[in-house]
């Protein structure tokens, strides 16, 4: 297939666009470069520079080139400054998306293939977390992404885009056979950052909430490595292509490891000592995501093989020591 990653220069994007030209797809890559680096893009691969908040932009970049589907990484991620700033996350994630989906419509693309989030289920009733779980988020980049969900229910029927919306849960780890890597200019997932206080590129990582109703206090969340997130993709595209039936899958590990825990373990495999500072909750942060991914294992055969939390720990600490200044050096 042909296919257009928006978001393709970032990191699961990046990661992504490396597995689909394994697989064989033929790939382009549309993005701003505001979050993304050129150094992850394969040599070759061609890169159209453009904004997803330009409608006429990702037209053009559809326009006459027998595109079979897109898959849309492109949005912005940082939970607190979601809840601070609501207007620049609808603004991009939900009316830069429909401008993907109506030039989709207008152009004749029929697959779809969205990078959603587990933050759609906010603070969950039950864990693991199944996709039938009430979607209620708790902060704006949740809603944001459950929205462009709902909008996809409506566009499918008149315009003909099937789809699958994947509910990633905490992405991480890094891929280092092609040297891609978490390198954000403002960093705030956990893993980076517990290994920025590591290798003493910061003073400390602090610890957002140290009584939530969790068996240390700390917030837990399930880590999937981002090679096994990138495998996903590829299966539910090609999945997609043959069935023409659309789906919601969610993408984690089904393990859950506390801030505490993380630190804990960040600290043996760097044989670092770790700052830890306890610090005040954030807003929008639910006590607890860990997946349930039966769905996706049986309807898709997707395996979780790189997903431990030695393995995600381990690869995000080598791609930093390689790169103590990110894409810089």
């Amino acid at each position: 297939m042909k296919v257009l990653v928006t978001g393709g220069a970032g990191f699961i994007g990046g990661c992504t666009v490396r597995d689909l030209l394994k697989s064989g797809h033929e790939v382009l890559v549309f993005d701003n470069l505001c979050c993304g680096h050129r150094q992850i893009l394969p040599k070759g691969i061609e890169l159209i520079i453009g904004d997803i908040r330009e409608e006429e932009s990702i037209r053009k970049a559809l326009s006459g080139r027998g595109f079979d589907a897109v898959m849309h990484f492109a949005a912005f991620t940082i939970v607190p400054e979601s809840v601070e700033d609501p207007a620049k996350y609808f603004e991009n994630n939900v009316r830069g998306s429909i401008n993907v989906m109506n030039a989709m419509a207008k152009e004749g693309v029929g697959l779809f293939v969205f990078s959603s989030s587990a933050a759609v289920y906010g603070a969950p009733k039950k864990i693991p977390i199944v996709e039938t779980e009430p979607t209620l988020p708790e902060n704006t980049y949740g809603q944001t992404k459950l929205t462009i969900e709902e909008y996809l229910k409506w566009y499918e029927a008149p315009y003909g885009i099937k789809h699958v919306c994947l509910r990633y849960f905490n992405a991480a780890g890094a891929d280092l056979e092609n040297d891609i890597g978490e390198d954000r200019e403002v960093e705030t997932h956990l893993i980076p950052l517990v290994l920025h206080a590591a290798s003493g590129a910061r003073k400390d990582v602090k610890v957002f909430g140290t009584d939530y109703p969790t068996p240390d206090g700390t917030c837990i969340r399930d880590y999937i490595h981002v090679k096994d997130l990138a495998s996903a993709h590829v299966l539910a595209l090609e999945k997609l292509s043959k069935t023409k039936q659309s789906a919601v899958y969610n993408l984690g590990s089904e393990s859950g490891f506390s801030v505490r825990q993380i630190v804990e373990a960040a600290e043996k495999i760097t044989k670092k000592g770790i700052n830890a500072v306890d610090s005040p909750r954030r807003a929008g942060d639910p006590p607890a995501l860990i997946a349930s991914s039966a769905k996706i294992k049986s309807a898709l055969g997707w395996q979780q093989k790189h997903s431990t939390i030695e393995k995600i720990i381990s690869d995000t600490w080598e791609w930093h020591l390689k790169h103590p200044q990110g894409y810089k050096k």
